[in-house]
């Protein structure tokens, strides 16, 4: 893994962490327990700063970033963010699902128990309402989800990149 410190700012994660040999963590980045950072995933705190919560997994070559002295990046508990996905100076709740090669862009709010389609591009300043599915580009609202759907791929997806990551640790066989 690449860690490098920028203006002052080392990259901070806490315990039980994956980063992938070849995943860049940069600047100003402080992570939660539990999370995973996979192979070549970014995370550039170099211009503002990158929150990122508990069981949160960043999977292959996603791109986490802020916008300089504008918009910092929050991500919330229990989120997946999905390959080539790109997250830039926006606020993710808990518990949401980012689809693979989506991009979510400045000051945006994606609330708590939500879903973002595979490809999407969620547009500056929307606000994503608490339990939708947003999808196309533009993103637009496709449906409500319902608790179901919320438990089999939500919760799923984060339940299963924990026990993923579990088998590149050291101490796993």
């Amino acid at each position: 893994m690449l860690i490098k410190t920028v203006r002052g700012f080392t990259p901070q994660w806490g315990s039980d962490c994956f980063v992938a040999e070849n995943a860049t963590l940069i600047g100003d980045l402080i992570m939660g327990d539990q999370c995973s950072v996979w192979y070549q995933a970014v995370i550039r705190g170099d211009v503002n700063a990158i929150r990122v919560g508990n069981r949160v997994n960043i999977q292959d070559g996603a791109v986490i970033h802020a916008t300089y002295e504008k918009a910092a990046t929050t991500i919330g508990d229990d989120v997946s963010i999905g390959h080539n996905a790109i997250v830039h100076g926006c606020i993710l709740k808990n518990k949401v699902l980012v689809g693979m090669g989506s991009i979510i862009m400045d000051n945006c709010i994606v609330e708590s128990n939500s879903i973002i389609a595979a490809g999407s591009v969620v547009t500056q300043n929307t606000h994503i309402p608490e339990g939708t599915i947003y999808a196309g580009i533009p993103a637009r609202k496709i449906k409500d989800i319902d608790p179901e759907l919320q438990k089999r791929e939500i919760e799923r997806i984060a339940k299963n990149y924990l026990m993923y990551s579990s088998w590149f640790k050291p101490d796993q066989k």
